[in-house]
């Protein structure tokens, strides 16, 4: 009897790796640069199953910039989230940035969002979206922690929020883009005490 193969994807595919995976490769070669062989190759799958999962290069292309924004891009915001003390806290969130920007587990330099995704925004349908919902998202974390601040007394009730938190993502966007053309980490967390007094200081009465 004649068994037909059935091509699926593999029954260990783990779709957060995968992931992960594609933005290697994305992030390296670009959207343009990143063939279907590359991506299959790393992702561990073949062009059938990676279709029935991801519909297409592109639709690949938009998850892995969705899970790098939920992801990869929050480990910044986490830890100026978490940590109490909020000069502390800053400076933890400038330090995610080198550290996550020269030593991600792809390989690549910088961030996705800046290396890959914002040059590819004016020609690939739903990415310039998506990157502004990540920008608009990532203001509006930074602003609730300083209006937290407020609240506490900690920050003078005067303190622009959503000015400086506009400024913390700019800076924040220098720092992977200096990443991205390779200064070291030493050179990077140079800057980072600098970038804690910009952001915190005194407004002008």
């Amino acid at each position: 009897m004649n068994v037909t193969k059935r091509v699926g994807r593999p029954k260990a595919f783990d779709r957060d790796e995968a992931l992960t995976k594609a933005i290697g490769v994305f992030w390296k070669q670009g959207y343009e640069g990143a063939s279907m062989k590359l991506l299959t190759d790393e992702m561990g799958i073949n062009s059938p199953s990676l279709y029935a999962e991801f519909g297409d290069k592109h639709g690949l292309y938009l998850e892995a910039i969705n899970s790098y924004a939920t992801n990869d891009a929050c480990t910044p915001l986490v830890a100026l989230e978490t940590v109490p003390d909020i000069r502390e806290a800053v400076r933890a969130f400038f330090n995610a940035v080198v550290d996550y920007s020269t030593h991600h587990s792809s390989g690549a330099k910088g961030c996705f969002l800046v290396s890959c995704v914002a040059t590819s925004a004016g020609h690939v349908d739903g990415t310039a979206e998506m990157l502004r919902d990540a920008i608009t998202a990532t203001d509006e974390r930074i602003k609730a922690r300083f209006d937290q601040e407020i609240e506490k007394g900690s920050l003078p009730k005067n303190f622009p929020s959503a000015e400086r938190a506009k400024l913390m993502f700019d800076l924040r966007q220098g720092m992977v883009f200096r990443a991205r053309a390779g200064f070291s980490d030493d050179r990077l967390e140079s800057n980072v005490d600098k970038y804690v007094r910009a952001v915190l200081s005194a407004p002008e009465s």
